[in-house]
């Protein structure tokens, strides 16, 4: 696998994102898949997930989102967003990415993937820039009621306006982690109870890096509410185009998709929308990075799959 490393200018009109692409080792390839990935991590974790999909014809692209990896001005920025509406600054990034490599790539099929906070930033950018896509992953994701995303947004308002929006709050993030979290470790102290994956070392390697253990602000925390917010408005589901094919994925013991139930949710959401295809599938017993589960392999060869039918 070949990598060539590049950068483009956030939305924010001041940070540069970091990016890069990720091609077959004989420079060959008959499709594009994007990814975007999730909270408090960043693009080359999914290296491993992008070297299966080169040596099998793909060019992988993939970004590190505003305040997450190389995408930020210091290693102070990691976990700050941007201003003003968070969310609608990082799907623009993603949307950028999206239309430099197409233009590079005339008339190659164009997949995107987003995992867990990226899975809310896709399915809002479906609704936005939802023209020219071959299919959509939808991974790790969830369906959170509008009262209780409105009163987590409400009350992070409210801190912003004493502390700021660079400011950390461990009670904002203790009241993101109840419910089905509880039954795991969300700190890497206990790793066989990790609620990422079975795959203890992952979770040591993860929670010993620097680039996954930095805080949320309250500004990132309401890039990632107003996202979770938008994707549960009928009204933008409907936008999404009908021809579309979404894929979406995720552990059946995933805390963040309500350990299967949210994710049936959404495909719910999904259909009665009229879209033509879509699929679900919960993988048993896995947590919540499926592609860094002890049957990741099968997860691979499911994606690809399912890309390789849809290729025009």
């Amino acid at each position: 696998m070949k990598s060539e490393a590049f950068k483009y200018k956030s939305a924010d009109k001041k940070t540069m994102i970091d990016a890069v692409r990720w091609l077959p080792d004989n420079g060959e390839y008959k499709a594009v898949l994007q990814i975007t990935h999730g909270m408090v991590e960043y693009k080359e974790r999914y290296m491993p997930f992008a070297e299966f999909m080169t040596e099998n014809g793909f060019m992988v692209v993939a970004h590190d989102h505003l305040g997450h990896g190389e995408s930020v001005s210091s290693k102070k920025d990691w976990g700050y967003m941007a201003e003003g509406h968070p969310s609608d600054i990082l799907v623009k990034d993603m949307h950028t990415l999206r239309t430099t490599i197409q233009k590079e790539n005339p008339g190659k099929p164009y997949f995107m993937l987003g995992h867990s906070m990226g899975s809310y930033m896709l399915r809002k950018y479906l609704a936005k820039y939802r023209k020219g896509l071959d299919g959509a992953i939808v991974m790790g994701t969830g369906c959170i009621g509008d009262a209780t995303t409105k009163l987590a947004m409400t009350l992070t308002k409210v801190m912003a306006k004493f502390h700021g929006w660079r400011y950390y709050s461990p009670f904002l993030e203790s009241l993101t982690f109840l419910g089905p979290y509880k039954k795991y470790d969300v700190t890497g102290k206990n790793a066989p109870k990790s609620w990422l994956t079975k795959d203890t070392d992952i979770v040591k390697a993860y929670y010993s890096n620097p680039k996954c253990t930095f805080k949320f602000s309250l500004n990132a925390y309401m890039g990632l509410f107003e996202a979770v917010y938008f994707d549960n408005q009928k009204k933008n589901i409907d936008k999404i185009p009908k021809e579309l094919p979404v894929f979406i994925v995720s552990g059946e013991d995933d805390p963040v998709g309500d350990l299967g139930e949210g994710v049936k949710k959404v495909y719910q959401k999904f259909l009665q929308a009229g879209m033509k295809d879509v699929s679900c599938k919960l993988y048993k017993n896995d947590r919540h990075e499926i592609l860094n589960e002890t049957d990741r392999e099968q997860v691979y060869a499911d994606l690809l799959g399912w890309m390789k039918k849809r290729i025009k």
